[in-house]
């Protein structure tokens, strides 16, 4: 199901009703939905929740859930800051997977880019002890700013690369695309210390 959270400062409930004890993950940042819909599938006995700020798109991923018949999957439309911000509680999600977002190549857009020490570490409150920010990036120079950030916090370590054998085989759109072209689209894991809640 499709949820509009955007102007909301109200916390929202990550379980949407759901068992307490049921595993959350997000793709934040999910675009056309082909990693999402293979998690959801993949993992029923999770919920998957995805956000976008493309309505098109998370309406053609409600649509394609729907024909799939899966239940385990809930869409917002919501800016990803904001819900790492404010609109998540504390330690509520068992994985992040920020999947090749925007490199902003150019030296004068750097500024836009989403992953920054801020960021993460807003990352690592809604993230539960113990959680994992799975991030993939195809622009090499990007790939080095993700494990330098990364690295550069107390709340995260780096986690061995078998943390990610249950979704190594899963892809973006644009991953897919990358493949076909000949490109590596390296993946990091980083497990949350209990240094925040």
């Amino acid at each position: 199901m499709l949820h509009h959270f955007t102007q909301t400062y109200a916390m929202l409930d990550p379980r949407f009703g759901r068992d307490p004890a049921m595993p959350i993950e997000l793709d934040m940042g999910c675009g056309f939905g082909r990693f999402t819909l293979a998690l959801a599938a993949r993992q029923p006995d999770r919920l998957i929740l995805a956000n976008d700020l493309n309505r098109e798109r998370l309406h053609a991923i409600e649509h394609r859930a729907s024909r799939r018949g899966l239940v385990n999957l809930e869409l917002l439309y919501a800016n990803h800051l904001w819900l790492a911000a404010f609109l998540f509680p504390d330690a509520c999600l068992r994985r992040v997977h920020l999947l090749c977002p925007d490199p902003w190549p150019k030296a004068r857009h750097r500024a836009r880019r989403v992953v920054t020490s801020d960021f993460l570490t807003r990352i690592a409150r809604i993230l539960e002890p113990g959680g994992i920010l799975h991030m993939a990036t195809d622009h090499g120079p990007y790939e080095d700013t993700l494990r330098e950030t990364a690295d550069g916090l107390d709340c995260f370590a780096l986690a061995p690369p078998e943390t990610l054998d249950d979704v190594r085989d899963l892809e973006t759109n644009f991953e897919r695309l990358w493949h076909r072209q000949g490109k590596d689209v390296p993946h990091l894991a980083y497990r949350k210390k209990g240094c925040l809640p």
